[in-house]
């Protein structure tokens, strides 16, 4: 493939790496996934939904791109890791880790139960911890190695409907600080990305409305949707060795809104 096509940025770092992505199928995910491909990346991502995962799968191996599926269900960390294994028998240990995966299904603060309260858990932090824990012995081994995880401006926002979500967004910038001060020293670099409210088909068929694409505009800065190669440039650069300095970071990615 031609990293530097249409204009992007060709990272020589990246061709070669064996990536790591989570919830790579749809949206965001399959963003990240078609952006480090079209850097010579060999990529291995894990996602609940086959049928679109297979297709990304075919679409990148028809354009030169090297791409591999697990099926896994990110609640079950056996599973997780079952997968993680898999995928590196098949293209061999990883050094970058993108932990993309998440829900951020609106609910009522008062209506949230115990029950609610763990599953959120289990759907958007604690598979980060356990990616992690699954990747850091091949970072070691190979020198070093790059940690990417996925925060959310609604943290720093307080948004009311996703007081759940926001908390847990939040921690994944305090399990970023923790990777970075503890494997510093085995040169693995760790960041948050924070992105804002990214345009997927998700977003726009289960929440966006008139009334709040018109609130957004009036906060950015940059007046344009945000999309999620927006936020696969951004990962890029990070997972890069063009971001060698940066660690224990969280990158806002909102066009100004927050």
């Amino acid at each position: 493939m031609n990293p530097a096509g249409g204009g992007r940025a060709a990272y020589p770092s990246l061709a070669g790496r064996r990536v790591l992505i989570t919830g790579g199928a749809t949206g965001i995910g399959a963003a990240l996934v078609r952006a480090f491909a079209a850097q010579n990346a060999h990529v291995g991502f894990v996602d609940l939904q086959a049928a679109p995962a297979a297709a990304l799968v075919a679409e990148i191996a028809a354009t030169g791109g090297s791409a591999a599926f697990e099926r896994c269900d990110l609640r079950d960390i056996a599973a997780l890791r079952a997968a993680i294994a898999a995928l590196r028998a098949r293209l061999g240990p990883f050094t970058v880790l993108v932990n993309n995966a998440a829900n951020d299904e609106r609910h009522e603060f008062l209506d949230v139960t115990p029950e609610f309260f763990d599953d959120r858990v289990a759907v958007n932090l604690r598979h980060a911890y356990f990616a992690a824990q699954a990747v850091v012995p091949d970072m070691r081994a190979a020198g070093g190695g790059t940690i990417v995880n996925f925060g959310s401006v609604s943290w720093l926002m307080g948004s009311a409907d996703l007081s759940v979500y926001a908390t847990l967004k939040s921690a994944a910038y305090g399990l970023t600080r923790v990777l970075a001060r503890e494997f510093g020293s085995d040169n693995i670099r760790a960041n948050c990305i924070l992105p804002g409210w990214i345009m997927t088909e998700r977003q726009i068929e289960k929440w966006l409305t008139p009334a709040g694409e018109s609130a957004i505009r009036e906060r950015q800065c940059i007046k344009r949707a945000l999309v999620p190669e927006d936020i696969a440039k951004a990962v890029l650069f990070l997972a890069s060795e063009e971001s060698s300095g940066m660690t224990c970071q969280q990158i806002v990615v909102d066009g100004g809104w927050v």
